[in-house]
């Protein structure tokens, strides 16, 4: 092979290996050599064994995969013994020996050694096909990512310019309003004057005329003429009636400038852009674990490695710890939960089926109590606290029609209650389950038991967002059929659909980004979801969509979640 290649890469035309004259036309495949056409039929022929070998054309090499030997292998145990067959159970060549001695137990899985060659031969193509496929994956998110950061670098100029741009258009904006504002106090300023110039002028001819009578009383002070003294003096007293100043009593006065607070909002905000992008998930199992219920319809995974599990078709709580393959039960509660969460002090709160009230399960007594949480006349049928340690209760009452979610403070305060839209319409059918996002949005599953259901989507202040209700691809021949939702250590929305097997996956505002079919792995009716707090994800599965089958063998798997 190594001659093929040479030839392959130099282009170089070689003689004949035997006689190094004429032009080689055949190659041995077992002697490697390339030889001419006499030396095909004559020299080659002189050498031991040679009419047993392999002589192909020079045109084929290349197209001539060579045959193998598969009856000169050693075994490794037994070095005088050539193995023979090959053990799929114990994944190795066995030779006479190794069968009469240990694997006679393994006659039914002993194959031929070219049966195992090409059996592993084809599962490293498929391996390396994987692998290629992995490596275009890779490849296309490589080209997706470069693409992404050169977009981000023009969108980072652009903004940039965007806000300089602003910026000029801030600067002559100002720069005409502070000409104004001059132009207005000068205004302001001439019109003052004015006024004020007016009543002066008024003053200086008042002033004038008491300095001249003054002066005319000072002559009549020391006037000596007696004759005409008196005379003078009564005309004089006549005349010296003060007039009355006829000016204004209040003046107008400059305007103070008050400047105003620059800030974010009069000057321009960065507001980011909602993404919406398909994100890749991948599930794999770690572990599958059996139980005796019919359905799993909660799983609380704690911080010791033990894990809540409530099934409300068997009216049934648990603690068990995971070891191996199997679920160790520490303690059994009858009591049938509706839904179940846990505090960040391991208290575990429970929505207990007709209770107005959530209920704290003493761990290590098995007690239940009243809580502060109240969602009275309604019964509670949902509960999740917040990432901001609000607690929303989820609560129904069909006598009144009435159905809401309540978000309360660690007294139990009713803070908000979503109830009514803004067109004074119920928002909800029946609260099933509920999560929240770090944008304080908190999501909703709305369905009522064997009915078809949606995601609604409400903001803070009692706004609603949105509701999603289904995929046309994945729900187009199965109505969306939410059961538990959550939320992912991304922040995403993760719902399980019961009528498709599928787990669809959801972004920080309600939109679609991703979505899993559980089927793909293995996994059937999948119900109930919860992430550990090593980041694995637990699925808790439940019985036939629409059967009344009360067979106990629900199962719960570990997978790992990549992705979402």
């Amino acid at each position: 092979m190594a001659f093929s290649q040479s030839v392959k890469k130099s282009q170089i035309p070689i003689n004949c290996h035997l006689c190094d004259t004429e032009k080689n036309k055949w190659k041995c495949i077992d002697c490697e050599l390339l030889m001419c056409d006499k030396c095909k039929d004559g020299r080659h022929l002189r050498i031991k064994n040679s009419q047993e070998h392999k002589v192909i054309s020079i045109k084929d090499i290349g197209l001539h995969s060579g045959e193998l030997d598969f009856t000169n292998i050693k075994c490794q145990d037994h070095a005088s013994q050539s193995c023979c067959l090959f053990c799929k159970i114990c994944d190795s060549l066995v030779c006479p020996t190794c069968v009469s001695k240990f694997h006679k137990i393994h006659a039914n899985n002993l194959i031929e050694i070219s049966e195992a060659y090409h059996m592993k031969k084809e599962r490293l193509k498929n391996g390396q096909s994987k692998i290629q496929m992995e490596e275009k994956k890779a490849v296309t998110k490589k080209e997706q990512l470069v693409k992404r950061k050169n977009d981000e670098k023009e969108k980072h100029s652009k903004v940039m310019q965007d806000i300089l741009n602003h910026g000029n258009v801030l600067k002559s904006a100002i720069d005409k309003n502070i000409e104004e504002l001059k132009d207005e106090v000068n205004e302001n300023l001439k019109t003052i004057f004015k006024s004020i110039d007016t009543d002066l002028s008024i003053v200086a001819k008042s002033m004038k005329y008491y300095n001249e009578k003054n002066n005319e009383a000072k002559d009549l002070i020391k006037s000596t003429d007696l004759a005409n003294f008196f005379s003078d003096v009564r005309r004089m007293e006549k005349s010296m009636k003060v007039p009355v100043q006829k000016t204004q009593s209040i003046y107008n006065s400059i305007p103070n400038f008050v400047p105003e607070e620059i800030t974010h909002s009069n000057v321009g905000v960065l507001q980011s852009e909602e993404s919406s992008e398909e994100l890749d998930v991948s599930f794999n199992i770690i572990q599958e674990y059996q139980t005796e219920f019919t359905a799993i319809s909660d799983i609380i995974p704690c911080v010791d490695n033990s894990v809540w599990i409530s099934s409300g078709m068997d009216d049934c709580l648990i603690n068990a710890i995971p070891t191996g393959k199997e679920l160790n039960v520490v303690s059994t509660f009858n009591m049938m939960v509706l839904d179940m969460t846990i505090t960040t002090s391991n208290n575990l709160l429970l929505s207990v089926q007709g209770k107005s009230r959530i209920q704290h399960l003493n761990i290590n007594h098995g007690k239940l109590f009243d809580t502060a949480y109240n969602v009275n006349p309604l019964a509670s049928t949902a509960i999740h606290i917040t990432s901001y340690n609000k607690v929303i209760v989820g609560g129904n009452i069909d006598k009144l029609g009435r159905r809401a979610a309540f978000v309360m403070n660690e007294k139990g305060d009713h803070e908000t209650v979503y109830e009514y839209d803004q067109h004074n319409q119920p928002i909800f059918t029946y609260p099933m389950s509920i999560t929240s996002t770090s944008n304080g949005n908190i999501y909703v599953v709305d369905r009522e038991i064997g009915k078809e259901g949606r995601v609604v989507v409400l903001a803070i202040g009692s706004v609603l967002i949105s509701s999603y209700n289904g995929h046309p691809d994945i729900n187009k021949d199965k109505p969306f059929k939410p059961t538990k939702i959550m939320t992912t250590p991304r922040d995403n929305v993760m719902v399980s659909d019961l009528n498709t097997f599928v787990i669809h996956i959801l972004d920080s505002t309600g939109n679609l980004v991703s979505w899993f079919d559980t089927k793909d792995i293995g996994i059937l009716h999948p119900l109930s979801l919860a992430f550990t707090p090593t980041g694995q994800l637990y699925i808790g599965c439940g019985g036939k969509v629409g059967s009344t089958c009360t067979v106990k063998d629900a199962k719960i798997y570990e997978v790992t979640c990549s992705g979402c």
